[in-house]
């Protein structure tokens, strides 16, 4: 590969520290629990229940004048 010119010049201090950026280093965090079911799906099973219940209510009292 050809070396590629640049039009910055490279400039080293003669005495005094020499500063550089910090590398990036990989950062362990703690693990996130997700939830089995989503919130969403939480409340549609338990409309759905609540809508089952209804419907058995409203039979067993036809049931019941019958």
């Amino acid at each position: 590969m050809p070396e590629v010119k640049s039009m910055f010049r490279e400039v080293l201090p003669k005495q005094g520290q020499l500063s550089y950026e910090d590398v990036p280093t990989m950062v362990l965090c703690k693990p996130k629990l997700l939830p089995l079911k989503s919130v969403t799906l939480e409340k549609m099973e338990k409309m759905q229940r609540e809508a089952q219940e209804a419907i058995r209510q409203q039979e067993l009292a036809q049931h019941e004048k019958k």
